[in-house]
């Protein structure tokens, strides 16, 4: 799937990012992408502690919550502070064929790495055709 670039959707973006105002969750760039047997979701979360990070499954819906907080220490003045304290949250409907028992996830580096197993019953598979038996085949004439 190829992608093209809008310069009106990246302008809205940093639009958006400028002029947010808002202290509600904050959205995480991903990454998704199909792997043989199993997608992969990467997303970055820079300067989140780990144990902040919460993936859960509820039916078909994988949500991820992560929070990012900075320390102030006694007796600090602030020169500059453009880092904010923010949660991140995104939600993505998996569909069917998704082995949501396996999910698996790993945090380093300020990338969170999730890996989706494609469920048994969704892959790729060949069908055996077999061949009738001749003796099957004979018709028997019917009398009347």
């Amino acid at each position: 799937m190829a992608t093209t670039y809008d310069a009106f959707r990246d302008l809205d973006r940093v639009a958006s990012a400028f002029f947010d105002t808002r202290r509600g969750p904050r959205r995480m760039p991903m990454d998704l992408y199909r792997d043989g047997d199993h997608y992969v979701l990467t997303a970055d979360l820079p300067g989140i502690d780990p144990g902040s990070v919460d993936i859960d499954v509820d039916g078909q819906l994988l949500t991820i919550r992560a929070e990012r907080t900075l320390s102030t220490g006694e007796g600090v003045k602030w020169i500059t502070r453009e880092r904010e304290a923010a949660s991140f949250l995104r939600q993505l409907n998996l569909g069917q064929g998704i082995d949501t028992e396996r999910i698996s996830a790993r945090y380093d580096n300020g990338v969170l790495n999730v890996q989706i197993p494609v469920s048994e019953k969704a892959k790729p598979r060949k069908i055996a055709v077999e061949q009738a038996d001749a003796s099957a085949r004979e018709v028997t004439p019917v009398e009347s």
